[in-house]
C-alpha cells in the first residue's frame, strides 16, 4: 500500500522571478516570459520555446547554466535548453534582455543533436484572449501592413498569416510591437482549444509536417516587444493584494445536469462504489459503444447495470462504421429489452471528426422506434475546434456536442488554470452556428483521451510510465479546484448537459477497488476518494447558478448556487500560494467548510462525514466575508 498521504502533493512551483523591463512587468518562469503587462493591461500572456515531435507532443524542457542579472528597471537572462525524449535531441541557448525603455527581447540559438521528424520548432507568442476585438495591424514579411481585429467569436483558421510583426492596441493611444526573425510566422485563434490565447508561432501549417531535421541542423530566431505611445503609463495603477468576489446583477441560470463516464478500466462497480456515487446526485452515465466492434454489447449490459443501480439516465454515444445501417438495426433489436432510461444518444462516426448529415438522418431514422422523444445530439466527440471548422447541420440535432481538456498545448498549472474562462467563448461561439440547438459538453477530462492529430504510431511507453491519458492531479486539490472553476463556467454559460471524467480509477472520481494499476506513481489507495469528488458532491443538489465575478480570476474562482431560496458559495484557490478573499456575502451569519492540505486526508478517508460538516459560522462584516484560502484550497460558504 502506498504512503500517506491519500492524495497527490501539488509539487512546489518552479521558482519564479518578479521582473520589469522600464513600464512593463511580467514573471520569468523555466525558461519562459509571462504576464507582461504595462500596469493593469495584459500585453503578452506568454512567450516560450516548443518543440513538437511529428505527432505533435511536446518535448518536455531541460534547463541549465541559467544566469539572471536584474535591477529595478532592467533585467538580462541566459541559459541553455535541451529538448530530448525518444530520438527528439534538440539544444539551444536563450538571450532575455529587459531595457528600460519597456523594449524586450528573445532570442534562440539552437541545433539538431541527431536526426528526427519534427512538427515545430521555435517560438510561440501568446496574446492574452481579453485582447479579443481589439485594434491590430499585421506585418507581412514583403513590408504590406493589414489592419483589422482580433475576432471575438472563435476564429476557426489562421486570422492572421505570413506575419514578420504584430502590432495590437493595448489602450488608446497605446500600441504593443512585435517582431520575428528567423522562420514564417502567422497566428491561430487558441480559444479553439480552450487555451486562453491567440497564438503566433512558425512553422506555417501550410507547409507539409513532420519534416525531417538532420543532425548539425541550426535554428535561429528571435521576438522583439515594443511599446508605442506609452508616455504617461506610469498612471495605471495595479489592483488590491486581497482578490474580490462580488455577485453580478443577472438572473440565475439552470444548472446543466452533471453526469460522469462510464469506467475505461472496465471493472463493474462494487456495492460500496455505487453508494458513494449516489452521494453526488448524478443525472446520467455516459457509456460509448463502437457498433463495429463485437464487444460492444458486453459493455452496454454493464452500463445498464450500473446506471440502474446508480438510479440514472444512460447517455449513449453511438459510434458507427460505414456498414451504419445493419450496425443500427441490430442495436434497436436489443433495445427492445427493458432498461435504463436514455437521457440523450450521441452520433459520431468512427472515421470523422463531425458526424456528417448521412449518418445522422439514418440515427435519427432508426432510433425513433425505439423513442422518438430521446433526444439527439451530435457535433464531434473531438475538440470545438473541429465542431468550429466542420460545423454540423443543427437543424437535424436536437444538442451539439463536443468535448474539452485543457491540456493540447500546454501542461502546467497556470496554463491550466488559465483555460477554466475559454470554456465560456466556445459556448458563445458555438450558439453562432448551432440555430438555438442547446449545447452540451461530453466529455470533460483533464487530459486528452486520444492524439487527435496523431500522424504515426505513438511512442512506446515505459513499463513504469503512466499512460497519455492519466494525469496525477486527478488525485490532488488542484485537480478539484480546475473543477470547480472549469464548472462555474460551463453553468454560467447555461450549457444544458456535461459530463464529467469516469466513475472509478485512475480518471474517475473514486480509486476502484483494485486500486492502481502503477501504485508507485500513480500513489492512491483501493476505493478511495479524490478530492474533485467533493466539488461534485457539493454541486449535486443545488439546481441554479448565480453569476459572480472574481477580480482575479487566475488566482481565485467562485461558482454561487441556489435552490429553494438557499444559496451555497463554492470558492477555489488557483495559485499554489495563499489567498486573502473578500466576498461579497448579504448574509447575518455563514458556515465555511475547507477542502485544504489540513482537512482533505479525513475528506478521502470518511467522505460521508466531511459532506455531513456544517461548516464553522462565521459573520460576515457589512456584507463582506474575508477568508483565508491554501494553496489549492477550496472553500464551501452555506449562507
Amino acid at each position: 500500500m502506498p504512503e500517506q498521504p491519500l492524495y497527490a502533493l501539488d509539487p512546489a512551483p518552479a521558482p519564479i522571478r518578479q521582473l520589469r523591463a522600464g513600464p512593463l512587468t511580467l514573471i520569468y518562469d523555466v525558461g519562459d516570459l509571462r504576464y507582461i503587462r504595462l500596469g493593469e493591461h495584459e500585453i503578452v500572456r506568454r512567450i516560450y520555446v516548443a518543440v513538437r515531435d511529428h505527432n505533435w507532443g511536446t518535448v518536455p524542457l531541460m534547463l541549465s547554466n541559467e544566469q539572471i542579472e536584474a535591477t529595478e528597471q532592467t533585467f538580462s537572462i541566459s541559459y541553455t535548453a535541451t529538448h530530448q525524449q525518444g530520438p527528439v535531441h534538440f539544444y539551444w541557448r536563450a538571450a532575455i534582455h529587459g531595457a528600460a525603455d519597456g523594449t524586450i527581447s528573445f532570442s534562440m540559438d539552437g541545433s539538431a543533436q541527431t536526426t528526427f521528424l519534427r512538427n515545430r520548432i521555435g517560438f510561440c507568442v501568446l496574446h492574452p484572449a481579453a485582447a479579443a476585438g481589439a485594434r491590430c495591424v499585421a506585418l507581412h514579411a514583403d513590408g504590406t501592413t493589414i489592419g483589422g481585429r482580433l475576432p471575438q467569436l472563435i476564429q476557426p483558421d489562421a486570422p492572421f498569416g505570413d506575419l514578420q510583426g504584430f502590432r495590437h492596441e493595448v489602450s488608446p493611444d497605446i500600441w504593443a510591437e512585435l517582431r520575428y526573425t528567423g522562420d514564417r510566422f502567422e497566428m491561430e485563434d487558441q480559444r479553439n482549444w480552450i487555451d486562453a490565447s491567440f497564438k503566433t508561432y512558425c512553422t506555417p501549417l501550410s507547409v507539409p509536417y513532420p519534416q525531417m531535421i538532420a543532425a548539425g541542423t541550426a535554428i535561429h530566431q528571435s521576438v522583439t516587444l515594443r511599446i508605442h505611445g506609452a508616455a504617461d503609463v506610469h498612471t495605471i495603477q495595479q489592483g488590491a493584494n486581497a482578490v474580490l468576489v462580488e455577485r453580478v446583477h443577472a438572473a440565475p441560470v439552470p444548472l446543466p445536469s452533471i453526469g460522469l463516464g462510464s469506467a475505461s478500466h472496465g471493472q463493474m462497480l462494487s456495492i460500496n462504489e455505487i453508494e458513494r456515487l449516489r452521494g453526488l446526485n448524478l443525472a446520467h452515465l455516459r457509456c460509448d459503444l463502437v457498433l463495429s466492434d463485437a464487444t460492444y454489447l458486453a459493455c452496454f449490459r454493464q452500463a445498464q447495470a450500473e446506471a440502474s443501480a446508480l438510479g440514472i439516465a444512460l447517455e449513449v454515444a453511438l459510434f458507427l462504421s460505414d456498414a451504419a445501417e445493419a450496425e443500427l438495426t441490430a442495436f434497436v433489436c436489443i433495445l427492445q429489452e427493458a432498461g435504463p432510461p436514455i437521457a440523450r444518444w450521441l452520433i459520431f462516426h468512427q472515421h470523422e471528426r463531425v458526424t456528417s448529415v448521412t449518418w445522422l438522418e439514418l440515427a435519427r431514422q432508426r432510433l425513433a422506434s425505439v423513442d422518438p422523444g430521446i433526444p439527439l445530439a451530435s457535433g464531434t466527440n473531438m475538440y470545438f475546434t473541429e465542431l468550429n471548422r466542420d460545423r454540423p447541420t443543427a437543424e437535424l440535432l436536437d444538442l451539439i456536442t463536443y468535448s474539452i481538456n485543457p491540456q493540447i498545448h500546454a501542461f502546467d498549472h497556470r496554463s491550466l488554470a488559465e483555460c477554466c474562462a475559454t470554456i465560456a467563448d466556445t459556448v458563445v461561439s458555438a450558439r453562432a452556428f448551432s440555430a438555438g440547438r442547446p449545447i452540451m459538453i461530453s466529455p470533460v477530462t483533464l487530459r486528452p483521451r486520444f492524439n487527435a492529430v496523431a500522424t504515426g504510431p505513438e511512442r512506446q511507453l515505459a513499463p513504469d510510465e503512466l499512460p497519455p491519458q492519466v494525469d496525477l492531479r486527478q488525485l490532488s486539490l488542484f485537480g478539484a479546484a480546475w473543477t470547480l472553476a472549469s464548472l462555474k463556467y460551463i453553468a454560467e454559460s447555461a450549457v444544458a448537459s456535461v459530463t464529467y471524467y469516469e466513475t472509478t480509477g485512475w480518471r474517475g472520481v473514486i480509486e476502484c477497488a483494485a486500486g492502481s494499476p502503477l501504485p508507485e506513481q500513480f500513489r492512491s489507495v483501493p476505493g478511495q476518494i479524490f478530492p474533485l469528488y467533493h466539488v461534485l458532491a457539493d454541486i449535486g443538489a443545488y439546481t441554479e447558478a448565480m453569476p459572480v465575478r472574481s477580480q482575479q480570476p487566475l488566482l481565485v474562482e467562485a461558482l454561487l448556487l441556489r435552490r429553494h431560496g438557499h444559496e451555497r458559495l463554492l470558492l477555489a484557490n488557483m495559485s499554489a500560494e495563499p489567498q486573502t478573499v473578500h466576498v461579497e456575502l448579504p448574509a447575518a451569519l455563514a458556515y465555511v467548510r475547507l477542502l485544504d492540505h489540513s482537512t482533505v486526508e479525513a475528506a478521502l478517508t470518511d467522505p460521508q462525514a466531511f459532506q455531513a460538516q456544517p461548516g464553522i459560522p462565521t459573520t460576515p462584516d457589512n456584507g463582506w466575508l474575508t477568508l483565508e484560502l491554501q494553496p489549492y484550497a477550496i472553500a464551501r460558504v452555506d449562507s
